[in-house]
């Protein structure tokens, strides 16, 4: 059963949230289709209870109440677990072992892992650590932080190869960074396991920085040989959990 009044209550914030500067009571009713009479009367209650502010020039807007909510709504949302369902289907679709990692300093640790059972088994685990520089995972945070973020991170690390092909020149890896940028996604091929390619895109929260990043992984020659399908399924993917945790473009 739906309840009318909230569901207008609803609306209401929905609509001002399109309008940063704010809309008079006549422009919201004649927007939602709504009589004005009945739209002053709701919005009188939310403004009277803070949920929304007024302009000098009679416009309302979102209020205070919304941000203190908004946040306390922010701290109970477990992005882990609230991923896992879109992160499994994911793996069910491109039918390789998928990963989720948080960024710990210099660090990527594993937070999500859904292995597929054809897939090539990696010595990854939840809550293992690895480096930033050499893993698709990390290599997402490089790219998607703020500049400054991703500079102070590059000064305090030495690039130590993992394996032959690991990049280890500092000028290489920020080329590389900078293609993935205009990419949307970051890659990386046997720098850290032989034998694997890891494919990773970033996950993005309600204030537009990156929270997450999720990483398919697999075998070199079949990742590259579906790689278009999984690079599609892997955006689709992160704009889903970063749509679920707030985000918008």
């Amino acid at each position: 059963m739906t309840v009318k009044s909230a569901l207008r209550v609803l609306q209401i914030f929905e609509l001002l949230a399109q309008y940063p500067d704010g809309l008079t009571v006549k422009e919201m009713s004649d927007k939602l289709g709504w009589p004005q009479s009945s739209t002053f009367n709701l919005i009188q209650t939310l403004y009277n209870q803070s949920y929304l502010s007024q302009s000098a020039s009679k416009k309302y807007k979102l209020g205070a109440n919304l941000i203190q909510l908004g946040s306390k709504a922010l701290d109970s949302f477990d992005f882990v677990t609230e991923s896992q369902p879109y992160l499994q289907e994911l793996m069910n679709t491109v039918e390789e072992t998928v990963f989720m990692a948080v960024l710990s300093e210099d660090k990527v640790v594993y937070v999500n892992k859904f292995e597929f059972e054809r897939s090539i088994r990696t010595s990854a685990y939840i809550g293992m650590q690895r480096p930033v520089y050499c893993t698709g995972l990390g290599k997402a945070f490089l790219t998607f932080l703020p500049f400054r973020e991703r500079e102070e991170i590059l000064s305090k690390i030495e690039l130590k190869a993992i394996t032959p092909k690991t990049i280890t020149d500092r000028q290489a890896l920020e080329l590389q960074l900078s293609e993935f940028f205009e990419l949307g996604y970051t890659f990386e091929e046997e720098e850290n396991e032989e034998g694997l390619l890891c494919i990773a895109a970033p996950v993005y929260d309600v204030s537009k920085r990156i929270k997450a990043a999720v990483s398919v992984a697999g075998p070199k020659e079949r990742m590259l040989m579906h790689k278009d399908r999984i690079v599609s399924n892997l955006l689709v993917t992160t704009e889903r959990i970063s749509a679920r945790m707030g985000y918008s473009k």
